[in-house]
């Protein structure tokens, strides 16, 4: 089974969520997400992995969020095209296995897909 984490090398949550996966013996599939953006497509399948709707998975508090006026968005296929245009919208990190998604917050939670 093939673990992924979208990761940030600066975000300590996401160094954390990478050093607990490797403890559990796993190499996971490391996307430096800020790098290589998902797609919306990705967006759509890991949001519904997640359970989550689309401002659940974005940080409100970066800049980019209040120039492009996204706290006032209601349609979230604009949302998600929002963090596929602009990945630092996208909270971190997200590890993806076997058709289950995780969101590391706190770290400890990306353990629940293996």
């Amino acid at each position: 089974m093939t673990v992924t984490i979208w990761h940030n090398p600066r975000c300590s949550k996401s160094r954390q969520a990478l050093g607990l996966l490797e403890e559990k013996g796993e190499t996971p599939a490391v996307v430096e997400y800020l790098k290589t953006p998902p797609s919306a497509d990705e967006l759509r399948a890991v949001l519904k992995q997640l359970g989550l709707k689309p401002r659940e998975l974005m940080r409100t508090k970066e800049a980019v969020y209040k120039e492009l006026g996204l706290a006032a968005v209601t349609d979230d296929e604009a949302l998600i095209a929002a963090m596929a245009a602009n990945p630092v919208l996208i909270e971190r990190p997200v590890v993806i296995s076997g058709g289950k998604a995780a969101l590391g917050r706190p770290p400890e939670r990306v353990l629940d897909v293996l």
